[in-house]
């Protein structure tokens, strides 16, 4: 779906994506707990998986964010070009 020329995802791909997520980390977490052994590991492994969630969703958002800019830029520079043809075909 797209709304002004940016491409949008549907509202059921966003609500699958966002339980998924959530049943995910539920589904782990559970494991974590029922683990048969001392809460110290417990709490270490707990404390490894919300970093590498959290590094996760930065990351994403970091290569996401990089992505966009290149394109823009992109964009800026094919009109800066076009602009500079247009001048020099105008000239001659």
């Amino acid at each position: 779906m797209y709304e002004h020329g940016i491409q949008r995802d549907s509202t059921a791909w966003l609500f699958y994506v966002k339980i998924s997520f959530v049943l995910s980390v539920l589904a782990l977490a559970i494991g974590i707990y029922c683990l048969p052994t001392a809460l110290w590991v417990k709490g270490y492994m707990a404390m490894g998986v919300l970093f590498t969630v959290g590094t996760s969703i930065t990351l994403s958002k970091t290569l996401r964010d990089d992505h966009e800019a290149k394109k823009l830029i992109n964009q800026i520079s094919e009109a800066k070009t076009s602009k500079i043809l247009k001048t020099y075909d105008a000239d001659s």
